[in-house]
């Protein structure tokens, strides 16, 4: 199995560093191979890239060219930083007089983009290369019996035309696919494919919490014990910003779902102490859904 340079992203090593933690036991204990890089912001795939196109691309490839100069493909813990580089990749290889400027921007701090490494989402590299099987064989305490709703982010697979995922970016199944694998019961809601709210919350508080409760109502409507998620920022809202539901429940309603990253479920059915992934971090400990499973 290729050895990957690891791309955790701001968010994750700033803010939620226990993210990464358990993305890291997952993956020794499956052999999977990763070492770190001398990275910098992915850029954001949303703000930057459309108010300086050339600067968001220079970013982009300065990281590339970190792993470039390994021969390593990169692998992302984040939805955004995974789509970020693909489509600024994508789109110096489409265009020449982009990379030309992007490249005489590197040549100031001695780097160059070359658009010869390829960069991945770890949900699938875990799907795809590591296999199902032998995530499966790794599980040694199965969460049956929780109910797990999943949330694979606006980022995951769209614009799906450059990313070109295996899977169909309208019926995303590797996340659920990864919580069978743990033994529970990974559970579809109506709401599924929907956006959390996290990059609207700059721009408009109200909508962001609206986006929010309509994701978490639809996951509690399918009877679901917690929700999972594959993206940081998306970690974020659901498990950051739900006390700020109040002003929108209704009375007695109250907005304590627990959230868990795709990695922690993993590392749990590996038998992973709780306390050990850092799950004492998150604002809802979880502590009801884990008891299902004698955590």
């Amino acid at each position: 199995m290729a050895e990957y340079k690891l791309f955790p992203g701001c968010l994750m090593t700033n803010r939620l560093p226990f993210l990464e933690a358990s993305a890291k036991v997952v993956f020794d204990e499956l052999g999977l191979v990763t070492s770190p890089g001398e990275f910098s912001c992915c850029p954001n795939p949303v703000g930057l890239r459309f108010v300086d196109q050339k600067t968001w691309a220079s970013l982009a490839a300065r990281n590339i060219s970190v792993a470039e100069k390994e021969n390593k493909d990169i692998m992302s813990l984040c939805n955004g930083c995974a789509q970020s580089m693909i489509v600024a990749d994508h789109e110096m290889k489409h265009d020449a007089v982009l990379k030309k400027g992007v490249n005489e921007i590197l040549a100031k701090v001695g780097k160059e983009y070359n658009g010869t490494i390829n960069i991945k989402h770890f949900v699938r590299v875990l799907v795809e290369e590591v296999g199902l099987e032998a995530i499966k064989a790794k599980i040694t305490h199965p969460l049956t019996g929780l109910k797990v709703a999943c949330h694979p982010g606006c980022h995951y697979a769209r614009p799906s035309h450059i990313l070109k995922v295996e899977e169909d970016p309208m019926d995303l199944k590797y996340l659920h696919q990864l919580v069978e694998v743990t033994g529970a019961t990974a559970v579809s809601f109506a709401e599924e494919n929907l956006c959390c709210g996290n990059v609207v919350r700059n721009s408009d508080v109200n909508t962001a919490n609206i986006m929010l409760k309509s994701k978490i109502d639809g996951a509690k409507r399918a009877d679901a014990d917690c929700l999972t998620v594959n993206c940081p920022s998306c970690f974020q809202q659901f498990d950051s910003e739900q006390p700020k539901l109040k002003a929108l429940a209704a009375e007695g309603e109250e907005y304590k779902f627990p959230i868990f990253y795709i990695t922690e479920l993993l590392a749990l059915a590996m038998g992973k102490d709780p306390k050990s992934l850092g799950l004492n971090f998150h604002r809802n400990k979880g502590k009801e859904a884990l008891a299902k499973v004698n955590l």
